[in-house]
């Protein structure tokens, strides 16, 4: 049933990007106006998802429920880390290519598709791993592409997406709640984050030349290794190690953990490869592909995963 779920979910978010696609092929906007909906959705909505997810009663069965998220993100990213900085030694992979096999599109994506799966209730498990993996990419992501030796750790832990976890976490250990109005407001600024993160996507696609982008024989290994290789590896990991047990509803916390992982290449590796002066076109061709091609991969790592 979750699976049926999922490929729904998929198939609507698909429709919405190819919206994006016809706004730009019909030049009703430019691929470049699309940055204005980045920054929007980095910026507020999905700040505003953070917060809404937080807005719960503590208890203990959710505390344990997030240490268990919290430990399995740690764990996976950390796996993949050195995982792909192993293969990609073998293979003289260049740092975009390492830093799109590991970082995934969770942000944008593992939340609108979590609350069609389970329900709203569950979206604060995914608000673990997603404060492990900014606090990565903005750490070892952004060494990895500029060549820093340092981090830079006020641009992680004064993010907007950090400050709304932190403040989420506070909200949630004080008991705190926002007023209904606050709530609804909240709330239905954040149902936005699927749509126009899939807008986005349609934009970029309209302008692909993906004559050029096929031609790449590197970009069907990479897209191997982060839609098929590294989930697979991460599904074995989470069905068999025992960590469901932890907590109530942890096969289903894990679950989270698994969409989480198994999305396209994170859509922030592009933004960031224009910034340090990495091949932004070829880092923006392998999350066009991955998006494409998750369609079939994605409902079939979370079957995997349910049987």
């Amino acid at each position: 049933m979750i699976v049926v779920i999922l490929i729904k979910k998929i198939i609507a978010l698909f429709l919405i990007m190819s919206m994006g696609i016809l706004l730009v092929k019909c030049r009703i906007l430019k691929e470049s106006d699309s940055r204005v909906i980045s920054a929007l959705s980095i910026h507020l909505i999905v700040p505003c998802v953070i917060l809404a997810a937080f807005q719960v009663n503590f208890t203990e069965e959710i505390g344990k429920g997030l240490l268990l998220a919290l430990a399995a993100a740690v764990i996976i990213n950390v796996g993949l880390i050195l995982f792909v900085s192993a293969v990609g030694n073998v293979f003289r992979m260049d740092a975009v290519e390492k830093v799109s096999i590991i970082y995934s599109n969770a942000g944008n994506l593992v939340i609108p598709l979590v609350s069609a799966m389970l329900g709203a209730e569950w979206v604060i498990y995914a608000s673990a791993f997603l404060a492990v993996q900014m606090t990565l990419i903005w750490s070892h992501g952004k060494v990895t592409l500029c060549g820093e030796k340092k981090p830079d750790l006020k641009k992680i832990f004064l993010n907007n997406n950090m400050i709304a976890i932190f403040a989420g976490i506070l909200l949630l250990l004080t008991g705190i709640h926002f007023p209904e109005p606050v709530q609804d407001a909240v709330d239905t600024v954040g149902s936005m984050v699927g749509p126009l993160a899939m807008l986005v996507t349609g934009m970029l696609i309209a302008e692909t030349d993906f004559a050029r982008v096929l031609s790449r024989g590197r970009i069907w290994f990479v897209t191997l290794l982060r839609l098929v290789i590294c989930p697979l590896l991460i599904l074995l990991f989470l069905k068999y190690s025992g960590m469901a047990a932890w907590a109530d509803g942890g096969k289903n916390i894990l679950l989270i953990t698994l969409i989480a992982c198994i999305t396209p290449s994170a859509s922030t590796i592009t933004q960031m490869a224009q910034i340090y002066g990495r091949d932004a076109d070829y880092a923006s061709a392998i999350n066009v592909l991955t998006t494409l091609l998750c369609i079939i991969t994605m409902p079939i790592m979370t079957a995997l995963y349910q049987m």
